[in-house]
């Protein structure tokens, strides 16, 4: 049951939401009115009944300028469960203009994973302030998860969790939920542990719920588990919970100790994440973030765009090659860019499916090489339609313009070197970023970049070399 099915009062009117469940403008505009107005207490009541999710939401809707005097006006509503919820670069800027104990004070309302993730982006001095105004136990949690890698499950993970020894019975275990008040309450299984706090097992609370108090716990648990190595990557998190339908999963140290869990609340915001960061890797947009300093979103892109620049300069010297073939053919600088968009637009297809495969584990070692014969099938099929409709498209243009008229060889050459282009496009869309993931190094990252200059190249290569060959020109 969701957050908002516990809370009813929580959810926004429906008058402030639009058919996609966003806030409406004009709702947006009238909380700004009252803030300009000075009336924090009308600005306020019209806040108070948003779900966290939606008041930080309306944080990030609302100008950057405009943001201090409306965190002012509600400041009483930023809790944690907000800041959590809130863009990454937004809430960087709401907590810097906190003071230390304040953001201790609402890292130590969250989870452990929701702590870290408010605490990891801050100056190291600002850090260790916080750190220090936390009591004990919630410091030592919070700088546990913060030596492990940035984006590994050890960050990820919450150190709040059930765990019961396998000797319990299902009495001792209800009576310990129900004693120890220290312990979380928001849990969907329980662990249950060796001696060496080592997971054996696995029991949903439904099961604990139903069954009579005197069977053993290690009688109604499940051994077979989903164990997370707490060095993970947070994508392999995210995946393994795909594959096996987890609800949460225990994570362990490099000794197999328990050490944390991770739940799928988690997880689906990792897939977000993940597919997003993807998708502008491969456009080069850096952190793609509309909240992201403009500065720092123009060196994520020009750098990108530099690189696109020299890797540009390798078609332009082909084409340069084929100046005097150009020159005596003008039609041929028209008709080119057709060869080279087509087959790059086949290009990013492939990429794109390629690249997709690899995160999704889809594409292996072990179905590399059929995975290579798929996609030359389907360029080879590609080609062939584009390469008929290209050259019947050019020869029916020659029947009505002199200068394509004058060669009946244009309509071959051009069918031709698209078909060889599409091909060529095909098989770089795999390979390279299949070459790139060998090298342990992110195929999402540079490989648009690499079938963009192989299909503009050898699409010129093609095209000028067989209208040379052919005696198109002379």
């Amino acid at each position: 049951m969701s957050e908002t099915e516990l809370h009813p009062e929580a959810q926004p009117p429906e008058s402030e939401l639009d058919e996609d469940d966003r806030l409406k403008p004009e709702y947006v505009s009238a909380v700004l009115e009252a803030v300009e107005a000075g009336d924090a207490e009308a600005a306020h009541a019209k806040v108070a009944p948003l779900h966290p999710a939606d008041i930080a939401d309306l944080v990030e809707l609302v100008p950057a300028e405009q943001r201090p005097a409306l965190v002012a006006a509600i400041s009483d509503l930023i809790d944690g469960d907000v800041l959590a919820e809130m863009n990454d670069w937004v809430r960087e800027a709401l907590v810097d203009a906190l003071e230390p104990h304040q953001v201790a004070d609402i890292a130590a309302e969250l989870d452990t994973d929701d702590a870290v993730a408010i605490i990891e982006d801050m100056d190291a001095e600002d850090q260790r302030e916080v750190l220090r105004a936390l009591d004990p136990d919630d410091r030592a949690a919070i700088e546990e998860a913060l030596s492990y890698p940035e984006e590994s499950a050890g960050r990820l993970m919450q150190r709040e969790l059930i765990a019961v020894p396998e000797h319990w019975t299902v009495g001792d275990v209800l009576d310990y939920l129900r004693a120890d008040e220290e312990l979380t309450t928001d849990f969907w299984e329980i662990f249950v542990v060796d001696p060496g706090h080592k997971p054996v097992g696995t029991c949903h609370l439904s099961w604990v719920l139903r069954t009579p108090r005197s069977v053993s716990i290690g009688d109604v648990m499940k051994r077979e588990q989903t164990l997370i190595p707490v060095d993970m990557d947070q994508e392999e998190v995210a995946l393994r919970f795909q594959k096996y339908a987890l609800i949460s999963a225990a994570v362990v140290d490099s000794s197999g100790r328990l050490v944390g869990m991770i739940t799928v609340d988690d997880v689906v915001h990792i897939i977000s994440e993940e597919a997003g960061e993807d998708i502008l890797r491969l456009s080069g947009a850096g952190e793609g973030d509309i909240n992201e300093p403009v500065l720092d979103s123009y060196k994520g892109r020009v750098r990108w765009l530099l690189t696109n620049l020299v890797t540009a300069l390798v078609p332009a010297t082909i084409v340069f090659f084929f100046d005097a073939t150009i020159a005596q053919k003008a039609v041929l600088a028209a008709l080119m860019p057709i060869v080279a968009g087509v087959g790059g637009n086949a290009g990013t297809q492939t990429l794109a499916v390629t690249v997709r495969a690899l995160a999704t584990n889809q594409l292996t070692q072990s179905n590399t090489i059929r995975t290579i014969r798929r996609e030359i099938a389907i360029a080879l099929l590609n080609g062939v339609t584009v390469a008929v409709a290209i050259g019947l498209a050019v020869a029916m243009l020659g029947t009505m313009l002199t200068d394509l008229s004058s060669n009946g060889t244009l309509p071959i050459v051009i069918a031709v070197a698209m078909l060889a282009n599409i091909m060529i496009a095909g098989l770089a869309g795999v390979l390279v970023p299949v070459a790139l993931e060998r090298f342990r190094q992110d195929p999402a990252v540079a490989s648009s970049i690499f079938v963009t200059m192989v299909t503009d190249s050898m699409g010129f290569l093609a095209f000028l070399g067989l209208a040379t060959a052919s005696g198109l020109v002379g």
